[in-house]
């Protein structure tokens, strides 16, 4: 069994959807990006209402962890096999000279979009084909050759405008999402982020929210 056989295997175990990318832009040099998407409870989120829950956000928290966890053994079997790796953390902001940016080292929805795992709608979520928003993603960067697919550029959300209609911050601006556009075109991060502390700061300190994720009619089966 090769590497790349070993490390699908892995995956699989995990229960998580995953895909390979090619890109140019990766962290210290390194050419490929192993994307997986760990889906959520759709039982849990069926439970937002407005608000978020506080099994919501032990959920979210959780999941993020499990990816990480994916993320660290996924490397040490490459790194095991003489390849370096670079896991990038499932949930963590990187401030831009002193100031707060609302996004991490690399983007896991364009890494996403990138290895043939979805697309990304109004909302600014990425969207799975199986479980639409329902999901968490992650992202690994390597020097070990894999086989990549080919990214998914069309979007599926065109005429709904739920989102933008339920986003009690206003942040979602209706955009329809495009390869190459930025996030700030089609979503105010810095809305979302002031309003969940604003009002959900006794919720998992005011972190998450999961309104935008409750309404998205791809969530139902």
């Amino acid at each position: 069994m090769n590497i790349e056989e070993q490390v699908k295997q892995l995956l699989a175990g995990f229960g998580c959807d995953f895909g390979f990318a090619k890109v140019d832009d990766g962290p210290e040099g390194l050419p490929y990006a192993i994307s997986i998407a760990v889906p959520l409870s759709d039982a849990v989120i069926d439970e937002i209402d407005g608000a978020p829950t506080y099994t919501y956000f032990h959920h979210y928290r959780t999941v993020n962890a499990y990816i990480d966890r994916i993320l660290l053994q996924t490397g040490l079997l490459l790194q095991s096999k003489g390849y370096r790796y670079i896991p990038i953390a499932a949930s963590q902001s990187v401030p831009s000279s002193g100031e707060r940016t609302h996004m991490g080292r690399y983007s896991h929805k364009k890494a996403a979009v990138l290895a043939g795992l979805g697309s990304i709608g109004k909302n600014s979520l990425f969207l799975h084909p199986v479980h639409g928003p329902h999901v968490r993603l992650g992202t690994l960067f390597t020097d070990c050759p894999l086989t990549t697919t080919e990214p998914n550029l069309k979007t599926v959300c065109i005429d709904c405008d739920l989102c933008v209609k339920a986003c009690p911050a206003g942040a979602i601006k209706g955009v329809p999402w495009r390869a190459g556009i930025a996030r700030s075109e089609m979503f105010d991060a810095n809305a979302c982020n002031s309003y969940m502390r604003d009002h959900f700061m006794g919720i998992g300190r005011g972190s998450v929210c999961g309104i935008c994720i409750k309404v998205c009619p791809l969530n139902k089966k």
